[in-house]
């Protein structure tokens, strides 16, 4: 789909035919207006739902009508202008919008498919407004609704080549062999809440790694050379282990373990699924560890696909037009890199994801499949369902196959004392491996963070810390209007954090829906405004005095500031941003990799924090703090990974004397599920909402305690 504001190539500028319009296309315009503002504060707040997906999409497409239609309209000339100008802003905020959220951005996407709940929004937006629709668009609609094989939209023309050149190459569907029935001790049980409390539970220095050989060179390329815990992956498979949840941590080389996997067990084809924005780059490591190994990368609906490949790279957006030529291709292998995509269940791409996964297993013995995460859990014990659920491991009620095996041989149950500890170790030894840069410290140098607090001076300043006192004054006010309703016998003396907790619950829930205001995330936003040209002259700084610097922020608006403080500087920078073409943002990249010249690379903190290698920098500057200590680690492991050779460090930059100083502490406190669950941590669960819910927490507290209140406003 082509960008909002812009005309797909080869689109003749007419309206969409034959729509009936009852309505001033003024009042369209302001509908038009309104609906992407609402979808910006939804994007702002962090609630990125599918329905805000399907109204994000639906609203491009009423958007690329409206313009056509204004374009082909006869009249006056300088109307037309000014309307034009109003749907360009329009779009202008979409664009900024998508760069905030990956699922939004790949929705602008070319070759992303239009998904019938948001043609069926669109019909209801365009029935609301009095406009008639297309008669295609009727047509469409009546197709949608009419029982088809959805899974035989596309099938490229070379894939159906391979299938008539050469009836040899047809599927080899190997008889999966049949399981002989045992009987089931647990079999009234209720297992998977047990199996998924056994890794929330799990501490006392136990990491979740299965038994690993002696590594292996023998399936390594000339010329290049694994780390040895990478080889003893590859060892696992050849001596016929078959599925994994490789969860190393961010930078040790699971793209070049799961290739020379795949090689290990002969699985080709075979299938690689990833995010948008590692497509080429899974293509470049495929032809440097594979080398004799055949690539494609599908692109849109596969036309330049080469059917013949031994390796087929797609990404999760098209799987919808693929899923029929796919799940009959005859794979004997699937890897799903950045595999926490499909943490929810009820996604497109996680049901598509499931789909291939279940049909590989139903037709071929013994497929290769291995999820790829470096996080493999972020709000939630339950995000290891759809990963464990994609490897055959579990189905949606129950352990399955090896699983159910190793549980009953165990001779426990959910009531005893030891079944957790057992319970967890046979879910490991199914293929959870998960190494941390902390055991293999002899292979990668050292990292640090740094904080550098700076002290945000005129209006910028002013008018931050003024939010902040009239937060915490509103919140003070429904601590205390909540304390004056209670009855006369449910007094505390001090301060009542439970009511302090359930106070600041309640703000967070207000600015998570609020369509304007000041809140927690519009402070944060405006910090990091504040911010942006302190920051980027520090990381101008780093750069003239150490070499080459990465330099991260979350929102697009401290970016574009950033990049203009280093253009008035005269500091050389490349921009790696989420509204980038594929091949655009590789060649930023490659630019700032190869350029001895391009001193600083400008990256989206959540755009380019994942599937990229920005290892010929050991500085990295965080101009903004993320919501988590996952998202932060993995923008600080695009340097710190296999290869580089110098200790890496990563400087904060903290607005001293404000809420960013508190949350910086807190993300330093709560390392994530993953500390727990995978490597046998007794650190606390937390999620980007803790987050948010304790920094409120901590200013209400602060407020209450601050000795220019009244000991008497502390009422009991």
């Amino acid at each position: 789909m082509a960008r909002p504001g812009q005309r797909q190539k080869g689109a003749r500028r007419t309206a969409p035919p034959k729509q009936r319009r009852v309505r001033h296309q003024d009042d369209v315009i302001s509908v038009l207006a309104r609906t992407a503002r609402e979808i910006e504060a939804a994007v702002l707040r962090g609630r990125v739902t599918p329905a805000v997906r399907t109204k994000f999409q639906a609203l491009a497409l009423m958007l690329r009508d409206e313009r056509a239609r204004v374009q082909a309209a006869p009249g006056n000339g300088s109307h037309r202008a000014e309307e034009l100008k109003r749907l360009d802003g329009i779009a202008a905020i979409l664009a900024a919008t998508a760069v905030r959220d990956a699922g939004l951005l790949a929705l602008l996407a070319e070759d992303t498919s239009v998904s019938d709940a948001a043609r069926s929004l669109k019909r209801e937006m365009m029935r609301d407004l009095g406009i008639e629709p297309a008669p295609e668009e009727i047509a469409s609609a009546e197709t949608a609704t009419a029982p088809a094989d959805t899974e035989s939209r596309v099938v490229p023309q070379t894939v159906i080549s391979r299938q008539l050149a050469n009836p040899f190459l047809a599927p080899d569907f190997s008889a999966v062999p049949q399981r002989t029935s045992r009987p089931r001790r647990l079999a009234g049980w209720e297992l998977l809440g047990p199996l998924l409390s056994s890794f929330e539970r799990a501490g006392g220095g136990a990491p979740a790694c299965m038994a690993l050989p002696a590594p292996t060179a023998r399936f390594t390329p000339a010329g290049l050379e694994l780390m040895p815990h990478q080889g003893q992956l590859v060892a696992a498979v050849a001596a016929g282990h078959r599925t994994f949840l490789l969860a190393d941590e961010p930078g040790l080389g699971k793209t070049a373990e799961a290739l020379l996997a795949a090689e290990a067990a002969n699985a080709y084809p075979l299938l690689v699924v990833v995010p948008n924005v590692v497509k080429i780059n899974w293509a470049r490591e495929a032809a440097r560890w594979t080398p004799h190994r055949p690539v494609t990368v599908v692109q849109g609906d596969g036309e330049t696909a080469d059917g013949f490949a031994d390796i087929v790279v797609l990404n999760y957006e098209v799987l919808d037009r693929h899923l029929g030529w796919l799940g009959d291709f005859g794979f004997r292998g699937m890897v799903v890199d950045e595999a926490h995509y499909i943490k929810n269940k009820t996604s497109q791409r996680s049901q598509h994801v499931l789909t291939l996964s279940d049909r590989i297993r139903s037709r071929m013995a013994r497929p290769l499949l291995m999820a790829l995460t470096g996080t493999p859990l972020i709000n939630d014990i339950e995000d290891f369902r759809a990963i464990w659920q994609f490897l055959g491991w579990i189905d949606d009620s129950k352990p399955l196959g090896e699983l159910a095996d190793a549980l009953e041989d165990i001779g426990l149950t959910p009531a005893d004392r030891g079944f957790y500890a057992a319970a967890r170790q046979c879910v490991i030894d199914l293929g959870i491996v998960r190494r941390r840069k902390l055991d293999v410290a002899a292979d990668i140098p050292a990292r640090r963070i740094a904080d550098l607090p700076v002290e945000l001076d005129g209006q910028a300043g002013r008018s931050i810390r003024a939010a902040e006192r009239n937060l915490a004054s509103r919140m003070v006010a429904q601590y205390e209007t909540a304390l004056a309703n209670r009855s006369s016998d449910a007094g505390v003396e001090g301060i009542d954090y439970d009511l302090v907790r359930r106070v600041a619950r309640s703000e967070l829930k207000d600015a998570t829906t609020a369509q304007s205001g000041e809140n927690v995330f519009t402070m944060m936003r405006h910090i990091g405004q504040a911010k942006a040209e302190l920051a980027a002259d520090y990381a101008a700084q780093l750069a003239r005095s150490t070499g080459k610097v990465v330099f991260f922020a979350k929102h697009i608006d401290v970016m574009d500031a950033a990049e203009e403080t280093f253009a008035r500087q005269g500091v050389r920078f490349s921009s790696i941003r989420g509204d980038q073409t594929p091949k655009a943002r590789q060649a930023n990249i490659d630019a700032f990799v190869n350029d001895p010249d391009v001193a600083v690379a400008v990256c989206s903190l959540t755009a380019a924090g994942v599937g990229i290698n920005l290892q010929v920098a050991s500085n990295i500057v965080l101009a903004e703090l993320s919501w988590t200590n996952a998202e932060q680690t993995q923008a600080i492991d695009r340097s710190h990974r296999i290869g580089q050779a110098e200790p890496v460090t990563a400087w904060r930059i903290i607005a001293a004397q404000t809420i960013d100083t508190r949350i910086a502490e807190l993300i330093d406190s709560k390392a994530g599920l993953a500390a727990r669950a995978l490597d046998g941590s007794d650190e606390e669960v937390s999620s980007s909402a803790d987050v948010q819910l304790d920094a409120l927490v901590a200013l209400l507290t602060d407020a209450l305690r601050a000795p220019s209140r009244h000991v008497g406003a502390l009422r009991s």
